[in-house]
């Protein structure tokens, strides 16, 4: 049975410069309509959660989430993925400071908008300031995080910054920890505090 690993797999090996075919074929077959394009696995995690928890199988309602491997890479993957490729609707998150990215390569690729919903930092100070920097602090310690959390305070670099931009900070100086707490951050979320990008991206799915 086909299953959207496969697809993103393919289209990941299309975007490196691989064949189309494959990833054309596994469209049709899995019946998809939409792409959701998101700048790193970190969105992907907090997405594939927030879905989880609605009770949503994006892959069964046609929409494939993916990650490009950073911002620049979207008019790569919107020239695959939209009307110049398979024709998918395109649709996504993205962050304040690299839309022009985005908006230029849905110019560039005719495709209809705008879907992309932005956030003013990134997803996870969008997370920080839904839930509050004491409670995103709890979570840290929860998690056993307690010791590095301290270390990275006292390093002089971040001494005397606002609490929401070391939490902000901490979540993407280990490998791995950012895709982790994507999902964490969004597990602590009360369903009014979902964060208005990415209520606003599932709205439109």
């Amino acid at each position: 049975m086909v299953d959207i690993w496969a697809f993103r797999d393919a289209v990941d090996r299309w975007a490196a410069g691989g064949p189309g075919g494959p990833a054309s074929d596994l469209a049709v077959q899995l019946g998809l309509r939409t792409a959701v394009l998101l700048e790193g696995l970190s969105d992907l995690a907090a997405v594939e959660a927030l879905s989880a928890r609605r009770g949503r199988d994006l892959a069964a309602e046609g929409v494939c989430v993916l990650s490009m491997g950073g911002a620049m890479n979207v008019g790569r993957y919107a020239g695959l993925l939209g009307p110049p490729g398979l024709g998918l609707r395109l649709t996504g998150l993205c962050d304040e400071r690299e839309q022009g990215y985005y908006d230029r390569a849905l110019r560039q690729t005719q495709a209809p908008g705008p879907d992309f919903f932005v956030c003013v930092a990134d997803l996870e100070d969008e997370f920080i300031r839904a839930l509050g920097t004491a409670r995103v602090e709890e979570i840290i310690l929860a998690e056993g995080d307690l010791r590095p959390w301290q270390t990275f305070l006292r390093q002089p670099s971040h001494l005397g910054r606002p609490r929401q931009q070391q939490l902000r900070r901490f979540l993407g100086t280990k490998k791995g920890r950012k895709i982790r707490y994507g999902r964490l951050l969004v597990e602590a979320l009360d369903p009014g505090q979902v964060p208005a990008p990415l209520a606003d991206l599932f709205r439109s799915l």
